[in-house]
């Protein structure tokens, strides 16, 4: 396990002060003694939370409609840099969130993927080419290509906040889960973005990518469901309209994964989901960071 600070990279480790950002959906900030009073839609299409104080992490979640997919934004707004990542970004949408991020005066170092998806081609690499500095990030189980490899245990710094790196294969073999800081400079409730592991109210399937139902079912128990019930899970994607639950909602709701490891499997075994239609396309270029046309060209 690394140490608060530090990130296992391909190249190079990081400080605490390398890796900065600010997290919350669409405009939520929550601080230790912080209520959640409403949320409202954006006309940017994502979801803000307003709360009765202020607080240190900045945070939105943007949707790109066509995928059903869920974008993070985090910052250290404390933080003279004003250090920010990105979570799950989309190529579709790389322009939107760069503009936001300019906007909110956020200084970008992260581009972090869940996941290698395959339903949509990860912004990652764009981002990288329109931002000179941002580090790509993945798990190094996942197999892609990326500046830096994470494994379970690593902590991902940003200012003075930072996000811990939890393995929650199941879906795919490189699945990981980023939870923010535990302790009471950290921001709570926790936060965890779980990609398609945990869904609200499902589960990634288990039937391509190296999948595995006992898998998957062995990771959100162990990984997710270990965490405080109020802890708030933000999921890679929605198609029901929702934005965000908890740990103690899907522990009590979640129809999947309430069941016994045997039924969940069942279920699991008889979805009968068709084949994805971007997984020929979106698996490869995500292999590569999501820039398989510039790949095959240097090649």
């Amino acid at each position: 396990m690394l140490k608060l600070g530090f990130i296992r990279s391909s190249a190079c480790r990081f400080s605490p002060s390398s890796i900065n950002l600010s997290p919350y959906p669409s405009c939520f900030c929550f601080s230790p003694k912080q209520t959640i009073s409403f949320a409202v839609r954006s006309q940017m299409g994502s979801f803000t939370t307003l709360s009765q104080s202020s607080s240190r992490l900045l945070f939105r979640q943007l949707f790109e409609k066509e995928s059903s997919t869920y974008t993070y934004l985090l910052a250290d707004s404390s933080h003279p840099d004003k250090p920010a990542l990105l979570i799950d970004p989309v190529d579709k949408t790389v322009d939107r969130d760069l503009s936001l991020v300019r906007e909110l005066g956020l200084k970008l170092i992260y581009a972090i993927n869940t996941h290698v998806h395959a339903d949509h081609i990860t912004g990652t690499g764009l981002i990288k080419g329109k931002v000179p500095g941002v580090k790509s990030v993945i798990s190094k189980a996942s197999g892609s290509k990326a500046d830096v490899f994470v494994e379970p245990g690593d902590k991902i710094s940003f200012g003075d906040l930072f996000l811990e790196v939890r393995a929650t294969p199941g879906h795919t073999v490189g699945c990981v889960t980023y939870v923010t800081g535990d302790g009471p400079d950290q921001p709570q409730p926790r936060m965890a973005f779980t990609g398609d592991a945990l869904l609200i109210r499902g589960c990634g399937r288990t039937d391509f990518q190296g999948g595995s139902s006992e898998q998957l079912y062995k990771s959100v128990h162990s990984q997710i469901f270990t965490l405080p019930k109020e802890t708030l899970l933000y999921p890679a994607h929605d198609y029901k309209g929702f934005t965000v639950t908890t740990v103690g909602e899907e522990m009590l709701y979640n129809p999947r994964l309430t069941k016994d490891e045997d039924t969940f499997r069942s279920i699991m075994q008889n979805l009968n989901l068709p084949y994805p239609k971007m997984i020929d396309v979106a698996v490869p270029a995500n292999l590569v960071c999501g820039l398989q046309d510039l790949e095959s060209k240097a090649n």
